[in-house]
């Protein structure tokens, strides 16, 4: 499948305990790196075929068709742009972990749409691609938006029960490592014990 990229200004406004985060993930009237912007209503009959489907497009890393890292919980057009609600698998996606913290810490601050152009025309004086209907494919998390003001305005620590489970899955996986040494550590020993007996 190909579909084209558009990386816009992101407002990520707030990262909750649980990792749900909302902010824009494209915002009308921007200008991106090939051209193009989206015109208000843009994004109307695409999420209404999603919302017919009772599904919302995939939450990716760097636009990775291989790496999903959580889900969409909400998304609408408004006045700004396109506003979505997220939630990364925290406890479950090691890549999401990974995302949580790069958001938490300010390194990954965009957000980019996968998108095929349906409706389009070319404006005479500037010449950018104005995009009025797009089929939305996905929506990442990137590193580099197109707007270099894309930026995070608040993160909030994990919270005390994210943090336990984490821990309680690294000791499980401690204690399945230390098993299977136990386990050959017995193997090697009664081989040992037979090749003395004979």
């Amino acid at each position: 499948m190909t579909h084209d990229n558009f990386n816009a200004d992101f407002e990520l406004k707030f990262l909750a305990e649980t990792g749900v985060f909302e902010g824009y993930a494209s915002v009308f009237g921007v200008v991106d790196q090939v051209n193009d912007k989206i015109a208000p209503g843009a994004f109307k009959a695409s999420l209404a075929a999603w919302r017919k489907k009772k599904s919302f497009p995939p939450l990716l890393w760097q636009h990775e068709a291989a790496a999903p890292i959580g889900a969409w919980r909400g998304m609408r057009e408004d006045n700004h742009g396109l506003f979505v609600k997220g939630d990364l698998f925290t406890l479950d996606v090691p890549r999401a972990q990974e995302a949580y913290k790069l958001l938490k810490e300010n390194v990954v601050t965009g957000l980019s749409i996968g998108y095929r152009a349906e409706e389009s025309h070319i404006e005479k004086k500037s010449g950018v691609r104005v995009l009025t209907k797009v089929d939305l494919v996905e929506v990442s998390l990137v590193t580099f938006p197109a707007n270099t003001e894309a930026r995070v305005t608040g993160v909030k620590a994990a919270s005390g029960i994210a943090m336990l489970a984490q821990a309680m899955r690294g000791a499980a996986a401690d204690i399945r490592r230390e098993t299977e040494i136990f386990r050959f550590a017995r193997l090697l020993r009664d081989a040992a014990l037979d090749t003395i007996d004979h």
